[in-house]
């Protein structure tokens, strides 16, 4: 089995952002492993290799110590990625949401008057979720409902 291994849990492990992150998700990541080959993409490796910078070796040295290979996407990754992003982009909200109830909450330009529109996900997220859809049989991920809601069809770990 082949486990993608997002941004987010990479970035749990090396600076640990709360208490327990980083052993949780090197316990993840080692888990995974367990169940076969780690890869990342290189939005993953661009997205993280900034806070590896510190570690003798940096990024590189982590993945293979962890047996985490770079896996370039492929043609078809990324028009799929172009797709997600396009439904993302048509179903995304208008306004400004509270994110633990869902409330809107309008907010207008001081300046202009207009409503200003949240950019809650980027393209980068599209791309990790094709990725681990068309050249893995899984992801490892802390942000599950957004995978969940765009990638029905990708199994998470």
């Amino acid at each position: 089995m082949i486990t993608e291994v997002d941004s987010n849990v990479l970035l749990d492990f090396r600076q640990n952002r709360q208490p327990g992150s980083s052993t949780d998700a090197l316990a993840a990541i080692f888990g995974a492993l367990r169940s076969g080959s780690l890869i990342v993409c290189e939005v993953v490796y661009a997205e993280v290799e900034m806070a590896f910078r510190a570690m003798p070796g940096g990024l590189d040295a982590f993945l293979a110590m962890a047996r985490v290979q770079l896996v370039i996407s492929t043609t078809s990754t990324l028009q799929l990625a172009s797709e997600r992003w396009q439904m993302y982009r048509q179903r995304r909200p208008r306004q400004i949401e509270c994110p633990a109830c869902g409330s809107p909450a309008p907010l207008d330009c001081p300046r202009c008057g207009l409503p200003i529109v949240p950019r809650q996900h980027i393209v980068a997220d599209f791309l990790i979720g094709a990725h681990a859809l068309t050249q893995a049989d899984r992801l490892l991920t802390r942000d599950r409902g957004f995978y969940a809601s765009y990638f029905p069809d990708l199994a998470l770990a």
